[in-house]
């Protein structure tokens, strides 16, 4: 039978079992991946959002694509940065020497486009390590898109999700390019409840 039944420990832990059931789960998970490479891919990019470097973690571990430009990518797992190095798939609509803007995985409209600095900075609390030029640039890059696809005439939405409160998953600052239909659920615009 495949898998193969794991060995059981003597004591029967509650921490034995848990292993037990992470161990089966990555087996399934890894056999999905396998049967439906694309998808599963897609599907495990969330698990591949920026995380702080551990510090036990020697400099000499980290890709080439990290070691060739240190100041660009300053970490090995920021999917957004491997989306900079030309590591991870995305479909890119605008690039030049300091942002990338591309398609969001998850849409929230028919045009939803993020735009990010090559330069890895975890989110706006950080935009004060970007140069002026870089910071100008992001939003030169929003409304670039905006415009390609013509979202100027009936209007759009620029979000930056900051920190934890505001659901940021991917600590890489990255602004968000929404519209192409009338956008509802608007935070800013919505009653506060009482």
């Amino acid at each position: 039978m495949w898998p193969p039944s794991l060995p059981r420990s003597s004591t029967r832990c509650s921490s034995t079992r848990s292993r037990t059931r992470a161990s089966k789960a990555s087996w399934r998970i890894g056999k999905k991946v396998a049967a439906k490479p694309l998808f599963a891919a897609l599907a495990l990019l969330p698990l591949l959002a920026c995380q702080a470097p551990k510090a036990t973690q020697a400099a000499s571990t980290a890709p080439e694509w990290v070691l060739a430009h240190p100041e660009r990518h300053a970490q090995a797992n920021c999917i957004f940065c491997k989306i900079v190095a030309g590591v991870a798939p995305s479909r890119k609509v605008y690039e030049d020497d300091r942002v990338v803007a591309f398609w969001d995985i998850s849409p929230r409209a028919p045009i939803h486009i993020l735009v990010i600095p090559k330069q890895h900075i975890r989110s706006l609390d950080e935009l004060d390590q970007l140069p002026v030029e870089t910071r100008a640039a992001l939003l030169d890059a929003c409304f670039k898109v905006a415009k390609r696809f013509n979202l100027t005439e009936r209007g759009f939405r620029v979000i930056a999700n900051t920190g934890a409160d505001a659901n940021q998953t991917v600590h890489h600052l990255h602004f968000h390019v929404v519209g192409g239909e009338r956008l509802l659920e608007d935070p800013i615009t919505k009653p506060a409840p009482r």
